[in-house]
């Protein structure tokens, strides 16, 4: 969204704060996200999910870049823990609802367009019609337990650190990449997981440089705090990128 975390906090500053049409606008004002990001990190409750808590596989470039970028957060005064929320289900959840809402909005073009849409997009829709009423609840019932315990997680913890991508980038012209840490991944989906079961927390997530593989390959580190805390979540990346400035670094030459 922007080169740092001061550019993503001041495009915030023309698109945040409350509006009636929308109920579930933040009633934070814009203007609070134009002030100065200053923040002292010490004495913060980090936690560190590397696998969020088992539930993903992670290259082993991604987490040997992302230690480093972890123990930035220790040298920074914080105390950090191994720990993540509980993802049971998470997986369950997202899958059934966005299959749901992809063939609410996109069913039309299957029924006309459908040698125009390419496989993965006529799977998720397919996905969706097969859908029942019971289906849409058990997802809707097991999300509210989701953001319930990632609440009960950040009373606990005041920032959650997580890979943003379970692999490094790969080629543009592969789909998705098929085995991520030697697990085979059988759908253009299951590469996205530690972005996409943090979603459902219902928390702000920022994606920040953390450095680069040997290969000169980037990885970001996710930088998520509780639901309705934005702010703090920029105020927590912009002292990450001021301590390690890797968004003013360039790769390293192959």
């Amino acid at each position: 969204m922007a080169r740092t975390v001061a550019d993503t906090a001041l495009l915030l500053s023309a698109m945040a704060g409350p509006d009636p049409r929308d109920p579930t606008a933040l009633e934070t004002p814009g203007s609070a996200f134009a002030a100065p990001l200053d923040f002292d990190p010490r004495g913060l409750r980090v936690a560190w999910a590397p696998d969020l808590g088992g539930s993903v596989p992670v290259d082993p470039e991604v987490l040997d870049v992302l230690a480093d970028a972890v123990a930035v957060f220790a040298d920074l005064g914080c105390h950090v823990e191994s720990d993540s929320p509980d993802f049971r289900g998470a997986d369950d959840v997202f899958r059934t609802l966005r299959a749901h809402e992809f063939n609410l909005g996109l069913g039309h073009l299957l029924d006309s367009s459908r040698a125009a849409l390419k496989p993965s997009l006529v799977w998720n829709i397919e996905e969706g019609r097969g859908l029942g009423s019971d289906d849409l609840a058990r997802a809707t019932i097991a999300h509210s337990r989701l953001y319930a315990r990632g609440i009960d997680f950040f009373d606990r913890y005041d920032v959650l650190l997580a890979p943003v991508s379970q692999v490094v980038p790969f080629d543009a012209d592969l789909e998705y990449p098929q085995s991520v840490a030697g697990v085979a991944q059988h759908t253009y989906l299951d590469w996205m997981r530690s972005a996409y079961y943090v979603t459902l927390l219902g928390a702000p997530a920022l994606s920040v440089p953390a450095g680069f593989t040997p290969g000169g390959l980037p990885v970001g580190l996710q930088i998520v705090t509780a639901p309705r805390s934005d702010l703090t979540t920029l105020r927590i990346g912009a002292a990450f990128e001021a301590a390690t400035r890797h968004g003013r670094r360039r790769p390293p030459r192959g």
